[in-house]
């Protein structure tokens, strides 16, 4: 059975047991702050579990992309070991939002998996939770053995711990036992020589869970309690590629229809095949998983990066690079070659993949070809470490520097040094790792209290569209600590104007005020699982009652006409450049806009010149703002609404039109373009391969712009003269310029070949090293030719010149290529150590290098010291 009719199966089979099909959420989640990635089929159900909305389909069913690389749930170091984890994965999942409970979903599980997908009975176990003896005091899960007891004979049902047979969403929230379903694929005589029943939850390639069912009946409380749910819900999963193993009678889930054709691929590309080595065996399944991970990713809107969720993406990346470049000799691009083939397994299911194709191709290549210079660097770097070791053993610290700051992977560093005769420090790089872990956890860590519910079903309505004012009661707030806000407070209302963030645009800040006129201000608005979710660094002294809560109007107005801005931009770039142009993020202030676009080349002059006179002409013709807050999504998108890979709508969706331009957008606007007053350009540039970034003002700024303009413009006049031509002047300045900057080098050259010949005489031979360490009246760059004409005279010569320039201290240090080679000396070593005189730093390669620091008076302490490094 193919992949594709597995996927069919399941979702028919729950449509007709009259499920609603939806489509999976994005890969990368924007709107919680708890989750950089949809770890969980249920992730996109939260709020409903959480009781914050309530749900219009009581029961549906999926197929939802999801990613499991960090955090609690982090599978990355084990894919491409074993042959069934793996970072981005299909998660199969039916739902009930309190429409049904055990009996349902335990007898269609079994229908599903025995009677339409015909998996023999007697290969499947289940485990039920079996209780537990710590603070939650839990009893047996009775109620679930009894529904699988009328199923299965009683040795097939087994019982489970609490770590494998209760299932949590996180220190707080919904949580209840499960029942998992295992299946044994190994042989027969295997079979009979260990019972499944043994093997199960026991990490057995052949034994492995296909199918969790959560029954989610208690909510667990900040203090660690548990409390009954008002209402019990139905959460599955079942891993599509393990289901595929099984029913297509593979051991692994890489020998699936799934991943096949890609490792096809990859043998092609790389010459390299499986079953030969199991290096490479590892290295084609790294490739395989990972390549669909960032391709997802990408198309979802997540570009690599340095920092949060891109940074993950990055790191995936880079790992597959790794693999490749270590065990498969790929020292070229060609993890990009595999997207086209992704796309024929995949495309048909999620085609966000087939419409972004171009773009992830390029983003990938570009990655690859960035990091493969990085490795290439890092080579070096681990070469010089080497030489400069005496033993050995490569110090841990070094080890982890090479890591963290040049992105060296760690294993590829020990499989070098295992090469090369040396060992690592493990011990002392896993000690560098952990600290800055915790380093990171502790920036990070933010403590919740339980939410204090003033007035229990209360629905919450955004009335914001509408006004900035109005009154309010508080239905529940907490207390949030975490090491970069302090002390801070979330405040939920029955109905608010205040905007949370989403769509690229900031949340609105303002007040409450009580009936006795005490002010509470809102620092920020956010939104976390459906909910409207108020920050202040106070409580309001009295809790009942009403409030009267206010929008600052003065950042919603400027806000709101950056936020028209951008609708206006993004039709202005498809009209200048081409309708391949679409949305790749926005950023949306009081006092700028940021849009980021697919195009692949500069913008020049002449087309942002010709984007922003298309945007103040819309904004002259005083276009009205025009807005459908409940309509279709089918019938928006008939109409023309622009919609963004890797958002995801709703049934019912909100346009946004001004003129021509109607887009999907929740955000907030200005009544008329003319209300922008004018948009002026104040950036373009690239992000990525294949997108690029527009950075703009709107209103006041655009003032403030051209007022600063004008200003300087008038004493530029004044400083030239207010007779001339300031362009003509300031050109004629520069044609001044640069010829008294070719005399200047050429009076600092004749000074340097004089004190080249002087420099010569003191050099003094030391343990057969030409030495000389000597103070310079010399910036940077004389230096430097200084140095290399005197190593062209002489070898075996160790230079190091201190100067000091504009109050500042600087130390260029020369070695001979010899010498490196012959008494092991590191330049860039050197400078490190002697920066520490002149409280600097620097570095370089092992035959030249510089420092700088703020010490001049240091400088000399710093030539004395360079003798020693020679003795």
């Amino acid at each position: 059975m193919t992949s594709q009719k597995v996927r069919e199966q399941f979702l028919n089979f729950f449509k007709n047991k009259e499920h609603k099909i939806v489509p999976s959420a994005p890969l990368v989640i924007k709107n919680d702050p708890t989750l950089m990635f949809t770890n969980a089929g249920m992730n996109q159900f939260k709020e409903f579990f959480l009781g914050n909305s309530q749900a219009k389909e009581k029961q549906v069913a999926d197929t939802q992309k999801c990613l499991r690389v960090s955090g609690k749930h982090n599978d990355l170091e084990e894919v491409g070991k074993d042959t069934y984890h793996h970072t981005m994965f299909e998660m199969l999942g039916n739902w009930s939002f309190g429409a049904y409970f055990k009996k349902e979903a335990i007898e269609w599980a079994w229908e599903l998996l025995t009677e339409v997908y015909g998996i023999d009975k007697d290969s499947l176990y289940v485990t039920v939770f079996e209780g537990s003896d710590d603070a939650d005091n839990l009893e047996l899960d009775k109620e679930a053995f009894e529904f699988w007891k009328a199923i299965l004979p009683e040795e097939r049902i087994l019982m489970g711990n609490k770590k494998d047979n209760f299932w949590e969403m996180g220190d707080q929230g919904p949580c209840g036992p499960c029942s998992e379903i295992h299946v044994d694929i190994r042989s027969e005589a295997e079979k009979k020589q260990t019972p499944g029943s043994k093997l199960v939850n026991k990490d057995h390639p052949q034994v492995v869970e296909v199918w969790n069912l959560v029954f989610i009946q208690y909510n667990r409380k900040a203090n660690g309690e548990l409390e009954d749910l008002p209402e019990k819900h139905i959460d599955t999963g079942m891993g599509f590629e393990r289901l595929c193993m099984v029913l297509q009678g593979v051991q692994s889930t890489y020998d699936t229809d799934i991943f096949t054709p890609l490792t096809r691929e990859i043998e092609t590309i790389t010459g390299h095949k499986v079953g030969l080595t199991e290096e490479v065996d590892i290295a084609i399944r790294v490739v395989a998983d990972h390549i669909r991970a960032v391709s997802f990713a990408i198309a979802d809107g997540q570009l690599p990066s340095n920092t949060g969720a891109g940074y993950v993406i990055r790191r995936i990346l880079r790992r597959a690079v790794r693999y490749g470049f270590t065990f498969l000799d790929a020292k070229e691009p060609f993890l990009y070659r595999l997207v086209k083939v992704l796309i024929e397994i995949m495309g048909k299911a999620f085609p966000e993949l087939k419409s972004q194709r171009q773009l992830i191709e390029n983003v990938i290549k570009e990655e690859e070809n960035s990091f493969l210079s990085t490795l290439e660097q890092g080579l070096v770097l681990l070469d010089s470490i080497v030489k400069s070791t005496s033993g050995k053993t490569i110090d841990g610290d070094k080890a982890f520097e090479l890591y963290d700051t040049f992105g060296f992977p760690i294993d590829l560093t020990s499989l070098i040094l295992e090469e090369k005769g040396y060992e690592l420090d493990t011990a002392g790089f896993e000690k560098a790792l952990q600290a800055q872990k915790d380093r990171s956890r502790k920036a990070s860590e933010i403590s919740k209290a339980d939410w204090t519910v003033l007035h229990a079903d209360s629905e919450q309505e955004f009335v914001g569209y509408d006004q900035l004012e109005t009154e309010v009661k508080l239905v529940k707030y907490r207390k949030v600590e975490s090491k970069k806000d302090g002390e801070q407070y979330q405040l939920v209302f029955n109905l608010t104007p205040f905007y949370a963030e989403g769509g690229g645009q900031v949340g609105d800040k303002g007040y409450l005020e009580a009936s006795n006129g005490d002010i509470t201000y809102i620092i920020d608005t956010k939104k976390e699982n459906n909910e409207i979710v108020h920050f202040s660094e106070s409580l309001p002294k009295h809790l009942e009652g009403t409030f009267k809560a206010s929008v600052d109007e003065k950042q919603r107005y400027r806000t709101a006409a950056n936020h028209t801005a951008t609708h206006l931009l993004h039709q202005a770039l498809r009209q200048v450049l081409g309708t391949h142009v679409e949305q790749k993020g926005s950023a949306v202030h009081s006092k700028y806009l940021r849009f980021d676009f697919s195009h692949f080349s500069k913008l020049t002059v002449e087309e942002l010149r010709e984007v922003e006179n298309f945007v103040n002409a819309r904004i002259e013709g005083k276009l009205p703002f025009e807005e459908n807050r409940n309509i279709p999504v089918k019938e928006a998108l008939a109409q023309g609404a622009m919609a963004l890979f890797g958002e995801k709508y709703g049934d019912t969706v909100r346009t946004v039109r001004f003129g021509q331009s109607i887009e999907l957008c929740g955000g907030t606007h200005v009544q008329n373009t003319s209300d922008i007053w004018h948009f002026k350009i104040t950036s373009e540039g690239a992000v990525a391969a294949g997108i690029r970034r527009i950075e703009a003002i709107t209103t006041d700024a655009v003032k403030d712009f051209y007022f600063t303009n004008n200003r300087q413009l008038f004493e530029i006049k004044d400083l030239l003269g207010k007779n001339q031509d300031p362009v003509k002047a300031v050109a004629s300045m520069q044609d001044e310029n640069a010829q008294l900057k070719k005399q200047v080098e050429a009076l600092l050259k004749d000074k340097a070949k004089g004190l080249k010949s002087e420099l010569l005489q003191r050099v003094e031979s030391h343990s057969g090293v030409q030495f000389l360490a000597e103070k310079v009246d010399l910036d940077a760059a004389g230096m430097k030719d200084l140095v290399f004409e005197m190593g062209q005279d002489k070898t075996d010569l160790f230079v190091l010149l201190g100067a000091e320039k504009e109050g500042k201290a600087l130390l260029t240090c020369y070695i001979s290529k010899e010498l490196v080679a012959s008494k092991e000396l590191n330049a860039g070593q050197i400078v490190r150590e002697l920066g520490k005189y002149i409280q600097g730093g620097g570095g370089g390669q092992p035959f030249f290098a510089t420092a700088g620091g703020k010490n001049p008076a240091g400088i000399d302490e710093a030539l004395e010291k360079a003798k020693a490094f020679i003795s």
